[in-house]
């Protein structure tokens, strides 16, 4: 019995099983179809509820909404390095108050990449990034759409407010503590990539790439 037979077998027992008739199968066959086709976005995100967070400026449904909807999901569930990012890792290492010491001080990342002990396994990281404001709003630019990103980095969330910040880039040294950087106040549009943590179950910012000046 060929392909066409097999099909009919299934739909005549498929409508016996739900006590439909064949034209009323048949109708929801056609109506599944056009769906799949036209909507498949649409349909992936009935299929995965939880990831319903992605947040859009429209409604509209199109194929460059569902490439970024895949890079999202991708990004979601990427397995990440061997010790991944935290909530907590992040607050300690990036974020800084309005009451500490002057963010144009040209001694800042010197003394706050020792007292924030940033490192690589005490190697001396090339750059860093500290940042003047609250989690909560660096948090939210995880769910802005993709935008380029610097170093190779293929895609980053770009914030929409202008941040405070200070960029501390090696000038000498090569482990802790005889790493000296070189300070630069900056204030801009925050670039940076985002992980997923199991433990929290949410978005998390992981990694600040830049700050585009504006």
């Amino acid at each position: 019995m060929g392909a066409s037979g097999n099909a009919g077998n299934r739909s005549r027992h498929t409508a016996s099983k739900w006590n439909m008739t064949p034209s009323l199968l048949h109708s929801l066959q056609e109506n599944m179809w056009t769906l799949i086709n036209t909507q498949p976005l649409l349909l992936l995100f009935l299929l995965l509820r939880p990831l319903l967070f992605l947040k859009t400026d429209d409604y509209a449904i199109s194929g460059a909404k569902e490439e970024e909807f895949y890079d999202y999901t991708e990004e979601l569930y990427a397995v990440g390095p061997t010790k991944p990012p935290t909530r907590e890792s992040f607050k300690k290492r990036v974020l800084v108050s309005s009451d500490g010491k002057p963010l144009a001080d040209k001694d800042y990342c010197n003394e706050e990449m020792k007292m924030k002990n940033v490192h690589n396994r005490f190697f001396c990281v090339k750059e860093h990034f500290f940042l003047q404001a609250s989690y909560e709003s660096i948090q939210q630019i995880c769910y802005n759409l993709f935008v380029p990103c610097r170093n190779n980095v293929r895609k980053c969330h770009r914030g929409r407010e202008i941040i405070k910040a200070v960029h501390c880039l090696l000038i000498s040294g090569i482990t802790m503590p005889t790493c000296m950087y070189k300070s630069t106040y900056k204030e801009g549009l925050v670039l940076l990539t985002c992980q997923w943590e199991n433990e929290i179950g949410d978005i998390i910012p992981n990694h600040v790439n830049d700050i585009i000046l504006v």
